[in-house]
């Protein structure tokens, strides 16, 4: 039993990695369940409760790199905070309303809306828009990191 859980689990990890970089798929939820799939088929003989508090603590500081990364690309890209909430803003709208493609619509749409909505120059909100991009890509390279992280500490765990 434990062999097959470990297969569906490493197809699981490997889902939830694929789908951080194409965001298709939930790369955290699946990976995260993956691991509580693994536990409940084997009795959660060798990942205690603080395997998964810890995990699900990781977990959800990806959630916030999710939405966050994008406003601290349009702070570095030299938009204003009105910028850096309108791609928080705009990822959460854009998640909900066009959904993976959302994603990377939503934070620069927010952007550059709220820099238009203040009234900057055109090169200036364009910057601002192409920043939360740039925070965007940053925030997936620091998803993945935290993510093979996990993976890794589940793998140290069962040995």
């Amino acid at each position: 039993m434990a062999t097959t859980a470990l297969i569906i689990t490493i197809i699981l990890f490997i889902a939830g990695l694929i789908g951080t970089i194409l965001p298709v798929l939930p790369g955290a939820v699946l990976i995260y369940g993956g691991m509580v799939f693994y536990g409940f088929m084997t009795g959660f003989s060798t990942l205690n409760a603080y395997f998964y508090v810890l995990q699900g603590v990781v977990f959800i500081l990806i959630f916030f790199i999710d939405y966050f990364a994008s406003a601290v690309g349009t702070k570095r890209f030299g938009g204003s905070k009105q910028a850096a909430w309108g791609s928080v803003i705009g990822s959460i709208i854009g998640i909900i309303t066009m959904g993976p493609l959302g994603l990377v619509i939503g934070p620069f749409a927010g952007a550059v809306i709220a820099e238009l909505i203040r009234g900057t120059e055109l090169k200036q909100t364009l910057r601002a828009g192409f920043g939360t991009l740039v925070g965007l890509l940053g925030g997936t390279v620091l998803k993945l990191f935290a993510e093979i992280i996990m993976i890794i500490y589940f793998f140290m765990r069962i040995s």
